[in-house]
């Protein structure tokens, strides 16, 4: 069984388990899509609280989530990733919270969604974008879901790995298209990744590449496809993560 099968049964048990919450008001902030599109000469950064991964195990479990978050905002990220799986990332739906109270700019909800309530639950705790999985989605849910998070007001980040899944994503007129480098069956990260679905996008989406970023020389190589980059390992370990924001966002 590969990461992502293991993943999905989790969470499939989580969902059952999980109460279904009333809507609250949806967070006040800026929309990532346009703020983006508004800055189109500089690569945007999206900053992740990670604290562990699968893969890689312990990244930095001590973090102060809502100072790093803090940091993140004043180093000019665009937005920030806060990864709330608990079993398998070490995340919590209160890392968000907390998050989301600390900062002004867009918050988004990194998991592994696969019902309503996921993402009622995360609008709730001050998320105004969430992560939709090509891979971890039939046809039916995809479509369903990728629906009700707008019919919620929140950005979709849409994430593919393939080209058969960025065309589906483009099928479904999505504004924000993440192509992550990382394989989710073995968490394998290669930017080649990125670098050959970014000659075959066709559509005028905001496209993101996700994962494996370390140096501006790796930005540098697909920024003229790539309006944004999602980075969590590389400034969780970063002794300052501000130089190191700053660093990455190189202009385009």
């Amino acid at each position: 069984m590969d990461f992502l099968e293991k993943i999905l049964l989790q969470k499939q048990s989580e969902v059952i388990a999980m109460a279904a919450e009333e809507l609250q008001p949806l967070r006040q902030t800026t929309s990532f899509v346009e703020r983006v599109k508004e800055q189109p000469n500089q690569v945007h950064i999206i900053g992740e609280i990670k604290r562990a991964s699968p893969s890689k195990g312990a990244i930095n479990l001590g973090v102060d989530s809502i100072q790093q978050a803090k940091l993140y905002e004043a180093a000019g990220v665009s937005a920030i990733s806060v990864l709330t799986d608990e079993q398998f990332f070490n995340g919590s739906i209160e890392t968000l919270k907390e998050v989301a109270s600390a900062v002004t700019i867009p918050v988004l909800c990194k998991d592994f969604i696969i019902d309503e309530k996921q993402l009622i639950r995360a609008r709730n705790a001050g998320a105004t974008m969430v992560l939709l999985i090509v891979a971890a989605l039939h046809e039916e849910q995809l479509s369903r879901l990728f629906a009700k998070a707008e019919e919620l007001g929140l950005e979709v980040l849409l994430e593919v790995h393939d080209l058969a899944e960025q065309q589906t994503a483009e099928a479904l007129k999505a504004p924000l298209i993440g192509v992550n480098n990382r394989d989710l069956k073995t968490f394998e990260v290669s930017i080649e990744t990125s670098q050959k679905l970014g000659a075959l996008q066709k559509t005028d989406a905001v496209y993101i590449s996700e994962s494996g970023f370390t140096s501006a020389e790796q930005v540098e190589s697909i920024r003229e496809q790539y309006q944004g980059v999602l980075v969590g390992e590389t400034l969780m370990r970063a002794a300052s993560p501000a130089e190191k924001v700053k660093e990455l966002r190189v202009i385009r």
